[in-house]
This record gives C-alpha cells, structure tokens and sequence, in this order.
C-alpha cells in the first residue's frame, strides 16, 4: 500500500535550517510517477500547500513565503525520498509538516490538500526566536 514517512523536524532558533525527507513506498514508485508535496499546519490553522514537485520530472512548485529560502527535491527512485531544505526558518512557520502525494502530474492545484490521498504522519517543526 502507499505509505510516506516524514523525518528531519525539530527545534531550531530562527534563521536557522532543517532538512525534511519524506520516503514513499515501494509501492508508490512502482505505480508510476506521482506529485508529491510538503503541507505545513499550524496549531489553530489550515493546512496550507509548501512546496510540491512532480516525480517524473517538470517545474517545481513553491508557497510564495518560501521562496529563495526553501527547496524541495526528488532524491532518486532508488531512495524513494522527497526532501525539503528550509533556510532562514521563522518563528511564524512554526508547525507541524506532511509529506502528501497523489498519482500523476502536479497541477494548479498543487498546493490544495483535497487533491492530495497520501498522508504522512507529519514531523514537528520548531522554530523559536
């Protein structure tokens, strides 16, 4: 079954940086190319569309805050992971971060967490002043 798991979240002062990986399934990959993006929540708020990407290739997909400073990536197909570098942290992105994926291309919707049908479990970030 697909399956993502997020890992790299924790405490850090702002201005400061993390590394988020997200690793999908075996089954995921070999079911083909999927879009697969970041969401981040915070306590009392939506979930909200980071950044996203499409495993076969194409443009890269980013929440106008965050960028310059963050950066998603696809490590190979061979680790399964997606990753997600964010520099210069501030206290606001403070929240708690989820891998997201569903099959086929990102569209305008990359950034919608209904067009998303796998969930990770999240990772808890951090970021104090």
């Amino acid at each position: 079954q697909g399956r993502l798991v997020e890992s790299g979240g924790g405490s850090v002062q702002a201005g400061e940086s993390l590394r988020l990986s997200c690793a999908a399934s075996r089954y995921m990959y070999d079911y083909g190319y999927f879009c697969m993006g970041w969401f981040r929540q915070a306590p009392g708020k939506e979930r909200v569309g980071v950044a996203s990407l499409y495993t076969g290739g194409g443009s890269l997909y980013y929440t106008d805050s965050v960028k310059g400073r963050f950066a998603i990536e696809f490590q190979d197909s061979v680790k399964n992971s997606v990753s997600l570098q964010m520099n210069n942290l501030k206290v606001e992105e403070t929240a708690m971060y989820y891998c997201a994926a569903h099959p086929g291309p990102c569209g305008d919707n990359w950034y919608d967490p209904k067009a998303f049908g796998y969930w990770g479990q999240g990772t808890q970030v951090t970021v104090s002043s």
